[in-house]
C-alpha cells in the first residue's frame, strides 16, 4: 500500500495545482527536486568539472538504478536528454534499403512516423501499418502474417499519447524474437506508469523519458540497447565519448551502450532522473501500477455518468491516460478555463496522433492522466468542475 498523504506531503505541486497531466509532465517530489537543485548549485559554487568530479559515484549510480526499474544490465544504459531523441538515436542508427519494411501501429506517435516517412522518402522502405483488433491494440495475428524477409524493424509505443491503451508489448516482442525482427519500443508513457521488464518483452531497443510518470525532470531521458543484438550497431552521431580516436584514421566505439551518449549532458538532470527511479524502485511498480489502475478506473466511472461525455479509451488492457470527448465543447477551450481554476489536462490531437484519433472521427479529445499523489478528493472535484464549465449534469 502506498502512503498517498505523505507521498502529496512530499510532492510540492499538490499545495497549488490539481493536476492530472503526468503523461504531460508529472509533478516531481521534492527528494527529485532537491537532487536536481543541489547539483546546479554545487556547479554554481564550485565550477561544472568540480561538480561531475565530486558527484562520480552518484552520477555512476544513474546507471544501475535504471536498469534495476526495466530488467536490464547497467551497460544497457544510456542517458539522453529526452525519449525522442533516444528513440532517434536507435532508429536513425539502423541501415534501411529500397524494400526494406518497418511494421509499425495505428496508434503510433507522430515524431516517430515524421522519422518512419523520411526514411522511406530517402532509402526507398516501406512503412506498414498493421490493423488494430476488436479491441483497438495492435492485430497479432495481423502482426505475424505481415512479417516477411523484408521486414526490417518493428517499431511501437507501448502507452500511445492519446488515451488508455495498453499495448500487448510482451506478446509483439514473441513474434519479433521469434522472427528474427529487431523490435523497437517507444515507453515514454509506459516506464513509471507500469512494470517494464526488456527480459520479458524482449526488445531490442527501449526508449524512455523522465518528464512523465517517472516525476523526473524535464530534458532528461534513457536509451536501452540491448547487448546481446545492439553492440555491433555504430550509432548515426558518434562523439569522444562514444568512441575514442585510435589512430590519425581511426577510431573504436564503446561496447556498451554508453556508445549512444554525448560526452556533454545534463548532469543535474542526470542526479534527477536518478533520485525519481530510485524512488519508483523503493515505491514497488506493482504498487504503483495499482494504485494508477484504481484511480483511473475510477475517473473513468465517474466520467461515465455525465450526459455529454464520451470515454474515447481503447484496449483490453486500460492504463492511467483517460480520453474523453465533450458534446459540442471546444476541448481547448475548454482546458484553458480548467487552467485557470488550477486544474491541469490537456488535448491530444491528431497532430500527434493522426492515423488513430482521424481513423475514429476524432478531432481531438481531452486526457487526464492520474499519477499516485492524486486522490479520490480530487478525482471528484475535478470531474465537478468540468460538469460546472460545461453545464453537463
Amino acid at each position: 500500500m502506498l502512503d498517498v498523504e505523505r507521498l502529496r506531503a512530499e510532492t510540492p505541486g499538490c499545495a497549488h495545482v490539481l493536476d492530472l497531466n503526468a503523461a504531460g509532465s508529472a509533478l516531481p517530489s521534492r527528494r527529485t527536486l532537491d537532487a536536481t537543485l543541489d547539483h546546479l548549485r554545487l556547479e554554481a559554487e564550485t565550477g561544472g568539472y568540480a561538480a561531475a568530479a565530486e558527484a562520480h559515484a552518484e552520477l555512476e549510480g544513474f546507471y544501475p538504478s535504471v536498469a534495476r526499474l526495466v530488467g536490464a544490465e547497467a551497460d544497457e544504459i544510456a542517458f539522453v536528454e529526452n525519449a525522442t531523441r533516444a528513440w532517434d538515436l536507435a532508429f536513425y542508427s539502423l541501415a534501411f534499403k529500397p524494400g526494406d519494411r518497418i511494421l509499425t501501429c495505428v496508434s503510433e506517435y507522430s515524431s516517430n512516423y515524421i522519422s518512419y516517412l523520411q526514411v522511406a522518402r530517402k532509402t526507398g522502405a516501406e512503412i506498414v501499418v498493421v490493423p488494430d483488433d476488436n479491441h483497438g491494440q495492435i492485430d497479432l495475428g495481423a502482426l505475424e502474417r505481415a512479417i516477411d524477409a523484408r521486414t526490417k524493424l518493428i517499431s511501437i509505443s507501448h502507452v500511445p499519447t492519446q488515451g488508455g491503451l495498453v499495448q500487448p508489448a510482451e506478446a509483439v516482442g514473441r513474434i519479433a524474437n521469434a522472427s528474427g525482427v529487431p523490435y523497437l519500443l517507444d515507453a515514454c508513457q509506459s516506464v513509471g506508469q507500469l512494470p517494464v521488464d526488456v527480459g520479458r518483452i524482449g526488445c531490442d531497443f527501449l526508449s524512455v523519458t523522465g518528464r512523465k510518470y517517472l516525476r523526473g525532470p524535464r530534458g532528461t531521458g534513457f536509451l536501452y540497447a540491448r547487448r546481446a543484438t545492439t553492440q555491433h550497431i555504430e550509432p548515426i552521431f558518434l562523439d569522444n565519448h562514444a568512441a575514442k580516436w585510435t589512430g590519425d584514421n581511426e577510431y573504436t566505439v564503446r561496447a556498451d551502450a554508453r556508445r549512444f551518449e554525448n560526452w556533454e549532458r545534463y548532469f543535474a538532470g542526470v542526479i534527477g532522473l536518478k533520485a525519481a527511479v530510485d524512488q519508483a524502485n523503493e515505491l514497488g511498480m506493482e504498487a504503483i501500477w495499482l494504485r494508477l489502475r484504481e484511480l483511473a478506473d475510477g475517473l473513468r466511472a465517474r466520467l461515465a455518468d455525465l450526459r455529454r461525455v464520451t470515454l474515447t479509451d481503447l484496449g483490453e488492457v486500460k492504463g492511467a491516460i483517460v480520453t474523453f470527448a465533450v458534446a459540442d465543447a471546444d476541448h481547448v477551450a475548454l482546458r484553458d478555463a480548467l487552467r485557470r481554476q488550477a486544474i491541469n489536462v490537456t488535448v491530444s490531437t491528431q497532430f500527434s496522433s493522426r492515423l488513430d484519433l482521424k481513423g475514429r472521427g476524432l478531432l481531438n479529445v481531452m486526457r487526464a492522466s492520474v499519477h499516485i499523489y492524486n486522490t479520490e478528493e480530487e478525482l471528484d472535484r475535478f470531474v465537478a468542475a468540468l460538469a460546472a464549465t460545461v453545464g453537463s449534469p
